[in-house]
């Protein structure tokens, strides 16, 4: 079942203390052609990976904070979104760069550098993450079946198990397809959000106003805790890992103009996609301020009471789109979790499974404690259940953000794609930020459970 991988290169590379291993993904590495015409064609040809990436910056499980912003604060935390997808918009780009300049994922590039056990337990690290947000996919797609179409949320987390059919049947097919699907299902989401905004009619004065930082977001201790809450959910780790092997899809040049050509390409398209992540996290809790904060209901944070408020408040249909937003969001981000699933285990271990195997054991890791909880405690215990495959996925992150800026503000590892001083110290502040506000909440969260 599981085989390892043949090593590329006899001699270790400058910079690295072990040789490359095989691309991950290989039987999709380099497969997409990049035209040397036009300059339009050659970024349509690097679009793609940005929206792979975008997907889990929209998840079900960002949704929670969005919402209970939204209702509490009005549109003040827009500006929270905004600072978290800026950051966002920079570890990505330092992702991408990682993997087309060095032909190593961010799991080869810690295998490459790390002592074996320290790499055991940055990979355990990591697939705990992955089965945490796949955790949140499986929750948030069964109360979309639940709220569409009146299934059991136990019998809906079981039915999620089927997007395993589709993942093999996309990669048979080429990743071109893995990617149009995930763009379709990011457009679904995007559009359904337009159609709520248009219903809610937010106010345009204090919803612009909201994307200005607001010193009230440091005075009021709960506004805070939420603002944290969405910063410390917005970057997913596992991304890292997927955004800096799957840019290694298209055949690039292997030279410094090449690699600098795809870089460029990678960044604009990661940028791109993760704008409309920004919209769709806005218009999350855009809808929640212009339906539940103007009408004071102020406690809105759990999706099924959204769900149950938007068409009273807004009309016939609003709760419909919402519940079909929130499946495409649940879907669009169980196929991502499978590849960086593949990603991680290859990287860290030199041991590839099939992918049908791989797949099983994730969701099977996710999806028994969703039923579990499902059965025994209904929607309430599935809310609690999200919240936790948060602070899961807090935990682990900086312990791949780290690396990432370290690799590539190494000049030996980089060479003349090494980050500049500037990009270096925002990198590392970035970084810490992350850290703080994650441990921070991490505090707050079990400070609450032991009160």
């Amino acid at each position: 079942m599981a085989k390892p991988i043949i090593e590329m290169e006899p001699v270790t590379e400058p910079g690295w203390r072990r040789p490359r291993i095989a691309p991950s993904l290989a039987e999709v590495y380099r497969t997409i052609p990049v035209s040397h015409a036009h300059w339009w064609r050659k970024m349509l040809a690097f679009a793609g990976p940005g929206y792979l990436v975008a997907v889990g910056y929209m998840d079900p499980g960002n949704w929670a904070t969005d919402l209970a912003g939204g209702s509490a604060f009005g549109y003040t935390l827009l500006s929270v979104i905004l600072l978290s997808n800026l950051m966002a918009i920079l570890l990505q780009g330092l992702a991408s760069k990682l993997g087309i300049v060095t032909g190593r994922d961010l799991a080869q590039a810690c295998r490459s550098h790390f002592g074996p056990n320290f790499n055991f337990a940055l990979w355990i690290l990591c697939e705990i993450a992955i089965a945490a947000c796949d955790l949140a996919e499986v929750i948030g797609s069964a109360i979309a079946l639940n709220l569409l179409f009146g299934i059991p949320l136990a019998w809906g987390v079981w039915i999620t198990a089927l997007d395993v059919m589709i993942v093999l049947y996309l990669q048979n097919k080429g990743f071109r397809m893995i990617e149009g699907l995930v763009i379709t299902l990011v457009v679904t989401v995007g559009a359904c959000f337009l159609f709520e905004i248009l219903l809610a009619r937010p106010d345009i004065g204090p919803l612009l106003a909201g994307f200005i930082p607001s010193p009230q977001i440091l005075q009021n201790p709960d506004m805070l805790y939420i603002s944290i809450g969405i910063l410390g959910a917005t970057v997913m780790p596992h991304n890292l890992y997927l955004h800096s092997s799957i840019v290694q899809t298209r055949g690039y040049e292997e030279s410094v103009a090449g690699k600098k050509e795809a870089t460029r390409y990678a960044f604009i398209d990661s940028t791109i996609a993760l704008s409309f992540a920004l919209f769709i996290n806005a218009a999350i809790l855009i809808v929640a301020a212009a339906s539940f904060n103007r009408t004071g209901r102020l406690d809105v944070g759990e999706i099924q009471d959204a769900y149950l408020l938007l068409t009273p408040l807004l009309g016939a249909g609003a709760s419909t789109v919402f519940a079909l937003a929130l499946l495409a969001s649940g879907l669009n981000s169980t196929l991502t979790g499978t590849l960086a699933g593949q990603i991680v285990m290859e990287g860290f271990l030199n041991i590839r499974l099939r992918p049908w195997l791989r797949r099983l054991i994730t969701r099977g890791i996710a999806i028994v404690p969703a039923a579990v909880v499902a059965i025994l405690y209904g929607a309430s215990g599935t809310a609690r259940l999200l919240v936790l495959s948060q602070v899961v996925l807090s935990l682990q992150l900086s312990f791949a953000v780290f690396p990432l800026v370290m690799f590539t503000s190494d000049r030996a590892k980089m060479g003349e794609f090494v980050n500049p001083g500037w990009l270096k110290a925002l990198a590392y502040l970035v970084a810490v930020v992350i850290a703080g506000l994650n441990g921070w909440l991490l505090m707050q969260i079990f400070r609450g459970l032991l009160a």
